[in-house]
Formats: structure tokens, C-alpha cells, sequence
């Protein structure tokens, strides 16, 4: 497993409401991986809290529904001003149009709050990583729209097994660790596994591979 994998990572929690802070909390600390630095409970001038913040944290959690704020016109803002910053939406919907609206504007991460405790660990050790996650549950949403072809299926073909292994954890929201640990494989070859997946499927990141995934019946969302 690389250093980097093994480096606590610092967050920030903005959300309004305590039990969800204090929930988020518990989890995140008690894996041993994660230090809160900072928890926000309004979206009130909350751009320019989080540039004062900066770069005393690596990912912000952010409550898509806060009242009073507006997440796509505040990622935008962070974005412009911070484009290495690292923003992963929280929300409790799936609308596929709000989904694309927060990650165009630059979220590098959307999760519901009501996924597993360790899918959140995962979305956030990912996008940390450098790479963009979208909760499967939330891909499933963009499949139902899709329907795979005779390229999809080529470019399925073209991986070998272990590749295809590989995918599968992935459109499941496993991260590198997991993927390591469940093929007892090196952190180093997960991500030349993915390097060489990304490549002959032609998609750029993490959650344009678990959509691909779904969308060839790779993975069965029903039972993520």
C-alpha cells in the first residue's frame, strides 16, 4: 500500500444539521484515517469561510440542502478560486440533472446519505486519490437512460480478467485499499489496473467507469 494511502486525511463537514455532523464525525474518526479539522453548520457565506480555511484541509463534505444556500453557484465559486480544492456533495437525492448540475460545476465526488459507512469512507479515500466517484446508487439512476451497444461490448472485451475483476470492485465503490485487499493484490498494480481500464474504455475517471459497469450489467446495483 503506498504512503500516500496510509496519510491521514483532514476534512471539513459542512452540513446543517448536528446529528448528521455527529454521525459523520464518529464515523471518520473512529476509522483512525480521517482528522476533522473544521465543521460548518450554514451556508452562509460559506465561500468565504472555506477560503480562509484553505489549505489547512483536503476534501469538504458538503450538505447540498442547507438553507439559504445555493451549491452549485458556492462550488463554482470555490472551483474558480481554488481549482485544486476537492468537494464531495452530500445530499439525499438522485436526480440525475442536480447530480450533473453540482459535478459540472466541479465536485469531484456526489454520495446519498444514506449509503454504508464504508461506501463514504471509500468516496472520500477516492476522490482524496486525485479521481472522481459517483455513488453506484446514483450511476444506476443514468443507466436506466442507457442501454449498452455493440461498442460497449467490444471495449468489455478487451479487458483481460483481471481487469474486468478490477471494474466489477469498482462499479461496486470499492477504493484502491479494497480492491488490494480483495484481490491480494499491491496498491501499485490497482491503479495500473485502472490506468490500463481507463484507457480501453475510453472513459477519464472513476465515476465514468461505474457507469460503464452498470451500464453492461458488469455490476448489479440491486445488491451493492
Amino acid at each position: 500500500m503506498s504512503e500516500k494511502s496510509l496519510t491521514r486525511i483532514r476534512l471539513i463537514i459542512a452540513d446543517d444539521h448536528p446529528i448528521v455532523r455527529h454521525g459523520l464525525r464518529i464515523l471518520f474518526e473512529s476509522s483512525g484515517q480521517f482528522e476533522i479539522v473544521r465543521e460548518l453548520d450554514t451556508g452562509h457565506r460559506m465561500a468565504e469561510v472555506i477560503l480562509t480555511l484553505w489549505p489547512g484541509f483536503d476534501v469538504l463534505i458538503l450538505d447540498a440542502h442547507m438553507p439559504h444556500f445555493q451549491p452549485i453557484s458556492v462550488v463554482s465559486q470555490l472551483v474558480s478560486a481554488l481549482p485544486e480544492i476537492k468537494i464531495i456533495a452530500l445530499s439525499s437525492y438522485d436526480n440525475p440533472e442536480y447530480v450533473t448540475g453540482l459535478l459540472n460545476a466541479g465536485c469531484c465526488g456526489y454520495i446519498l446519505k444514506d449509503e454504508s459507512p464504508d461506501s463514504i469512507l471509500s468516496a472520500v479515500r477516492i476522490v482524496h486519490d486525485g479521481d472522481t466517484y459517483m455513488s453506484p446508487k446514483v450511476a444506476s439512476v443514468y443507466v436506466r437512460r442507457q442501454r449498452s451497444n455493440s461498442s460497449d461490448l467490444e471495449r468489455l472485451a478487451s479487458l483481460t480478467e483481471r481487469e474486468r475483476e478490477v471494474l466489477s470492485l469498482v462499479g461496486k465503490g470499492y477504493d484502491n485499499s479494497q480492491i488490494c485487499n480483495t484481490l491480494v493484490i499491491s496498491y501499485e498494480t490497482v491503479k495500473n489496473h485502472l490506468r490500463n481500464i481507463y484507457g480501453k474504455l475510453g472513459v477519464e475517471n472513476r465515476y465514468q467507469a461505474i457507469l460503464f459497469a452498470i451500464r453492461v450489467r458488469l455490476v448489479d446495483v440491486l445488491h451493492i
